[in-house]
C-alpha cells in the first residue's frame, strides 16, 4: 500500500461546506483585505497560544523580518540563529540588513546547542538570537535560554513555524516568551488557505510596532510614522484559520496518536527515533528518524520502491548553503548540524493518517534497513 508524506485532503465531515459558505459570505460582502475576520482570528489565537497580542502577517517569513525590525535590528548587526533550521530563519536575518551568525545543535533534542550559544554570545557580541523550535517540540534547555537572554538583555526570537500546539511545562510553548513567530503554510499542523504567519507577543507596544510595520508603516491612512511594508493577513486565510482552529484539538490527537506508534513501532526494529525532550508534548508535526548520511541514500531509494513518501527536514545546514557565502559572519561549531542534515529522514506524518498507513510506513523502514 502506498503511502503519501503528506495528505491535506482528510477534511473532517462537514468542514468544507462550512468553508464553502465562509467563502460565500466574504464574497458577497468583498471583505478581502482586513474586516473583522482579522480581528477574530487574532484574538482566538492569542487566547489559544496563551499569550498577550498576535498580529497577523502574509507569511512566517514576513513574521521572523517584523519581529526582527521591531526588535531593533539593523544593518550590521550580528544575529545568531541555529545552524539546522530552514532557510529563512537565516534569509530573514539578512533581508534585515544584519549578518546570522549559526549555531551547532545538540543532537539528544537537535535543538540549538546552549552550551554553544553562551560561547556564540561572547565571541560574537550579537544584537539578538532566534532560538528555533523545530520538529514539532522545542529546546531541553528552553528556560535556561530565556533566563540567559533576559540576563543579558539579548532580545530572543522564536521561531515558531513548527510549534503550534507544542506544550511545554503544561502550558503553550509560546507563554513566557518575549515575542515568538508562527507560520501558517498549509502544510503546518495549523495551516492556511495559502501562505499566511503571525507574531505574537509578550508586550503591547511591541505588538503595535509591528503591525505598523506590516502595514507600510501606517500610524493612519495616509500618515506613516515608520518605513515597513505590506504584509497584512488576508480575510480568507484569516476566516479558513479560524475554521480550523476549531478542529485541531482532534487534528492533534491524531498527530500526535501516529507520532506515539511510530516511536513505539520503530524503536523495536532498532531504528533511532528522536522525540520530544521531557516536560514536552510534541505536536506530532513529523517523525525524525536518523540515520548514517551513508546509508541513508539506500534507505530512501528502498522507500520509494515501495511507495512510502519520505522528506529530509531539513538536507542542508545553513552554514554550507551557498547561498550563505558572503552574509554570514562567522560559525559556533557546526559538525552536529552538518551531521544531523546528512542523516535526518521523515516518515510520513499527518492528521487522520491511520494506524494501517503508520504500520505499513514502519514496515517498508525495516525492509529498507534490511537492504540497505
Amino acid at each position: 500500500m502506498a503511502v503519501p508524506f503528506i495528505d491535506l485532503q482528510r477534511f473532517e465531515p462537514g468542514f468544507l461546506e462550512r468553508w464553502e459558505e465562509i467563502c460565500r459570505e466574504l464574497t458577497r460582502n468583498t471583505q478581502f483585505v482586513g474586516g473583522p475576520a482579522i480581528g477574530r482570528f487574532e484574538e482566538a489565537l492569542a487566547q489559544a497560544c496563551q499569550v498577550r497580542a498576535a498580529v497577523g502577517c502574509a507569511n512566517g517569513t514576513d513574521a521572523l523580518q517584523l519581529a526582527l525590525r521591531a526588535l531593533g535590528v539593523g544593518e550590521g548587526d550580528r544575529v545568531l540563529v541555529p545552524d539546522a533550521t530552514f532557510w529563512a530563519s537565516f534569509e530573514a536575518i539578512v533581508n534585515c540588513g544584519a549578518r546570522p551568525v549559526t549555531v551547532d545543535v545538540d543532537l539528544t533534542d537537535l535543538q540549538m546547542d546552549f552550551d554553544r550559544f553562551r560561547t556564540a554570545v561572547e565571541r560574537f557580541a550579537p544584537r539578538a538570537a532566534i532560538l528555533v523550535h523545530l520538529y514539532g517540540w522545542g529546546s531541553a534547555r528552553l528556560q535556561e535560554f530565556r533566563d540567559e537572554c533576559r540576563r543579558l538583555e539579548l532580545p530572543l526570537l522564536e521561531d515558531g513555524a513548527q510549534a503550534y500546539g507544542v506544550e511545554w511545562r503544561g502550558e503553550a510553548i509560546m507563554q513566557g516568551a518575549e515575542v515568538f513567530t508562527l507560520s501558517f503554510y498549509p502544510a503546518k499542523v495549523l495551516g492556511a488557505s495559502g501562505d499566511a504567519g503571525a507574531v505574537l507577543c509578550a508586550d503591547d507596544g511591541l505588538a503595535e510596532t509591528i503591525r505598523r510595520l506590516g502595514n507600510h508603516g501606517r500610524t493612519s491612512h495616509y500618515e506613516h510614522g515608520l518605513v515597513g511594508w505590506n504584509s497584512r493577513l488576508g480575510a480568507f486565510d484569516a476566516s479558513y484559520l479560524s475554521l480550523s482552529m476549531e478542529y485541531m484539538p482532534r487534528r492533534l490527537a491524531s498527530r500526535r496518536r501516529a507520532a506515539a506508534r511510530y516511536r513505539e513501532g520503530l524503536a523495536a526494529a532498532d531504528v533511532e527515533v528522536v522525540a520530544a525532550p521531557q516536560d514536552y508534548v510534541e505536536n506530532g508535526y513529523l517523525n525524525v528518524t536518523l540515520h548514517s548520511p551513508e546509508r541513508r541514500p539506500k534507505i530512501e531509494e528502498s522507500l520509494r520502491r515501495q511507495g512510502i513518501g519520505f522528506g529530509n527536514v531539513y538536507p542542508g545546514a545553513m552554514s554550507k548553503q551557498p547561498g550563505a557565502a558572503g552574509f554570514l559572519a562567522g560559525s559556533e561549531g557546526g559538525e552536529d548540524a552538518d551531521r544531523l542534515c546528512r542523516g535526518v529522514l521523515n516518515l510520513p506524518l499527518f492528521a487522520y493518517i491511520t494506524d494501517q498507513e503508520v504500520d505499513e510506513a514502519i514496515a517498508a523502514m525495516v525492509s529498507a534497513l534490511g537492504e540497505s
